[in-house]
């Protein structure tokens, strides 16, 4: 089965499946579950190289509706930034762009939060604006006072919503969207360790179903564009 253009990920670009296969980086070593979910792959601690391929505009809208036929999305048990225990059921009736990572991310995270905003910004004014919500994979650190100071960033989305939980909450979460992380030990570092992870930013309707996905270079117009198809008018 030939991967997808669109599944390529930031740090590695794959043409074909991983069963098994042992993938060393700069960062660690990282095993790949087979399937597409393969060639999401990033780890969240490494850098991009000039030159590499990413999926083209064209590619990106041609998949556009495509995407929301994996089944993946299901429901979740957490804690918002506010310390309060939400459930699927309190984001019903919105739009909602989601994102899992983590707070002290060093490198793909916070490209990704300003790309989401970007993305954001570039939707039609007639448009319902979906609300940007994290999901973090990393409880120890990211308590709801972190998420609070982290998703206030000027440069990120306006009234984000970050969510945490125990790493049971967290880990039920990220199998419902097929996302997959791990953890990285840096001694030498005083981050003390990263998260190997996968990056999807999922577009979810107001029932929360997956409608579509991205991948970590889609450009913020192209994902304007796509969710353009899905978004209903605005109220008033």
């Amino acid at each position: 089965m030939r991967i997808p253009e669109y599944f390529q990920s930031a740090c590695l670009v794959l043409s074909e499946p991983i069963v098994k296969d042992q993938i060393n980086m700069a960062s660690g070593k990282f095993f790949a579950q087979a399937g597409i979910l393969s060639s999401l792959i990033l780890l969240a601690a490494c850098g991009s190289e000039e030159g590499t391929q990413v999926a083209t505009s064209s590619g990106a809208q041609e998949t556009c509706h495509s995407r929301g036929e994996y089944g993946w999305g299901g429901p979740i048990d957490l804690v918002n930034q506010d310390g309060v225990a939400v459930t699927e059921e309190d984001f019903k009736g919105e739009y909602t762009l989601m994102y899992f990572g983590y707070t002290m991310c060093p490198d793909a995270c916070p490209v990704i939060m300003e790309k989401i905003m970007y993305s954001l910004d570039s939707l039609p004014d007639n448009l319902e604006h979906p609300r940007a919500m994290l999901i973090s994979f990393d409880p120890e650190r990211d308590t709801p006072e972190v998420l609070t100071q982290y998703i206030s960033n000027p440069y990120y989305p306006e009234n984000m919503v970050g969510l945490t939980g125990t790493p049971e909450q967290i880990r039920a979460a990220a199998e419902e969207f097929q996302a997959q992380y791990q953890v990285s030990s840096q001694e030498d570092s005083a981050i003390g360790y990263v998260f190997d992870h996968s990056v999807a930013i999922y577009l979810l309707d107001d029932n929360w179903e997956v409608k579509t996905f991205f991948t970590a270079y889609e450009n913020p117009r192209d994902m304007a564009e796509c969710m353009a198809n899905f978004l209903p008018e605005a109220e008033g």
